[in-house]
């Protein structure tokens, strides 16, 4: 026996139902990924919309008919905003505001003036658009997570064409005027695909889940959570197996009396000083420079296809940069300064322990010469 319009109603507003709770679970496992309570809020008001809809089926009473345009428009356009919370991690008012306006007046206002086929038109197209404008916020994301994203994009924009397919019958039937709930093989496929579509997104939402938790525990293995940069695990990672010719380099940099900073001042103060060496030894880096933080107050940078003197004159500039830092702590100002190491790789190629350790002993040299200053590698003037 053939499954009746109203079981498969009955089917899909179960399926939206089950995936909003899910949706919402997932979200307590990891509370930034807000966009999982949005989308679980957007199906909140489909799943009224469905039921209502399947009563409409019945009793085509414009109430009915204005309710479901309603609740349907508040639901595709709060997921709407999900996908741009997703991208943005945004929320955007303006965009829902605007896809429940537009489809109102695409919908309710025909209804009310008796135009019931036309509002289903302005119904199906508007919803078409909305899963289109999702679809895109997917798309636009691809690069972070592309196997689900493509997957997400893929169903959004299947389940906007057959919206669009309802809303063509509709336009080639002609009729201003049905008296009924629409009933041609486009609804029917829209439903079906609606059910399908459904499930498919749902699983691919929490894959894209899963993939940014896991993404998140790659991040936090190779950052130092204090200052956000690399941690040194990340750069061996990186530059463990190179070999370092003349035009790669390393600066080791080392904050000066930084146990005394933390013995006047607090750990706090310690604390801030580091973010804000981070935040200078970040300055002005090409993308082809790595900078991490080694651990305690020792910070290094590597430069990858540099010229001569160009690491010296890095190393001098951050210097100069930080010692002329004016940092207040508890209304009191305070300078602090930093001594560094410079060396770089030779015509045979050094390993980045090698170097390292040259660079490393060039920064003691520059602590026992007094701080502040910049001490290059003794190896380097006989090379």
């Amino acid at each position: 026996m053939l499954v009746d319009y109203n079981s498969l109603l009955l089917a899909l507003g179960v399926s939206a139902s089950c995936l909003a709770v899910t949706l919402v679970g997932n979200w307590f496992s990891r509370r930034p990924d807000t966009f999982l309570l949005t989308c679980s809020a957007g199906l909140a008001p489909l799943v009224g919309g469905i039921f209502i809809y399947g009563s409409y089926v019945d009793t085509p009473r414009p109430i009915f008919a204005i309710l479901t345009f309603l609740l349907f428009f508040i639901g595709f356009s709060t997921i709407w905003v999900a996908g741009y919370q997703f991208r943005t991690r945004r929320f955007s008012k303006g965009r829902l505001l605007l896809g429940c306006l537009i489809g109102t007046a695409a919908s309710a206002v025909p209804m009310l003036a008796g135009y019931d086929g036309l509002a289903f038109m302005g119904e199906n197209v508007v919803i078409g658009v909305l899963l289109l404008l999702t679809a895109r916020e997917y798309w636009l994301s691809r690069h972070e997570a592309p196997t689900p994203l493509y997957g997400i994009t893929a169903l959004y924009t299947l389940t906007a064409v057959s919206f669009a397919l309802c809303a063509g019958v509709l336009i080639a039937n002609g009729k201003l005027v049905l008296g009924h709930a629409p009933d041609n093989w486009a609804e029917d496929l829209s439903l079906a695909i609606c059910i399908a579509g459904m499930t498919g997104i749902g699983a691919l939402s929490l894959a894209l889940h899963q993939w940014r938790q896991a993404a998140l525990h790659r991040r936090e293995a190779i950052t130092d959570s204090l200052t956000g940069l690399l941690n040194r695990r990340a750069l061996f990672d990186l530059y463990g197996h190179r070999s370092f010719g003349p035009s790669m380099a390393v600066i080791i940099f080392d904050i000066d009396r930084f146990k005394a900073i933390n013995d006047q001042y607090g750990h706090a103060a310690g604390d801030l000083v580091l973010k804000l060496f981070g935040q200078e030894l970040s300055v002005g880096l090409r993308s082809s420079d790595t900078v991490a933080r080694l651990g305690g107050e020792e910070f290094a940078l590597v430069l990858d296809n540099t010229l001569p003197g160009r690491a010296e004159q890095v190393a001098e500039r951050v210097r100069d940069a930080f010692a002329a830092r004016a940092i207040t702590v508890d209304d009191k100002s305070m300078v602090c300064t930093v001594s560094a190491g410079v060396a770089t790789g030779t015509v045979k190629g050094l390993g980045f322990d090698d170097v390292l350790r040259a660079a490393d002993k060039a920064l003691y040299e520059a602590k026992r010469n007094g701080r502040n200053r910049v001490e290059v590698a003794a190896y380097l003037h006989a090379v």
